[in-house]
């Protein structure tokens, strides 16, 4: 059984954890100091608000497996649309564990196909992850207004 994903990136998490637990009736299942988290069954879905990724947004929408068959099937599907797909196999992002297929929509915002092994103490395990989201370099939207995660790939002198 799939679940969706959803996380975004907020302002203020207090007054975000706040106002998503009085919307979901409940309490997150997982917070941080600068990351909630509800797995919630009515609606299904697995809804994150972080503080890390820049101003606030949608910062990616994904789709959580429940087992590794069924990310192998996901993943099937997503090389099937012919677009660029970002594998994260045994990556360690958002406290967890997790083997992940990465894919923009149309549109260019990012989802993520992924099983969770286990969790973690911390956001990340990668030196190189800094306060950067989740969401693969390669694969980020960058506004002219968002903060950069890299160096500046464009030349028009604006972020990336």
């Amino acid at each position: 059984m799939k679940r969706l994903h959803i996380h975004l990136t907020v302002a203020d998490l207090a007054e975000s954890i706040r106002f998503y637990s009085t919307l979901f009736a409940t309490a997150p299942s997982t917070t941080q100091n600068d990351y909630a988290k509800w797995i919630l069954d009515d609606p299904r879905v697995n809804f994150a608000i972080s503080t890390r990724g820049g101003k606030p947004r949608v910062n990616h929408l994904g789709l959580q497996v429940e087992t590794a068959d069924e990310l192998s099937e996901m993943h099937a599907r997503l090389q099937n649309l012919h677009g660029s797909v970002t594998p994260e196999i045994g990556t360690s992002c958002c406290y967890a564990n997790s083997d992940k297929y990465w894919t923009n929509d149309p549109q260019d915002i990012a989802w993520e196909t992924f099983h969770t092994l286990n969790s973690i103490p911390v956001f990340s395990t990668a030196a190189t992850e800094g306060d950067r989201c989740c969401v693969p370099s390669a694969l980020q939207h960058r506004d002219d207004d968002a903060p950069c995660c890299e160096p500046a790939q464009s030349t028009s002198g604006g972020c990336c």
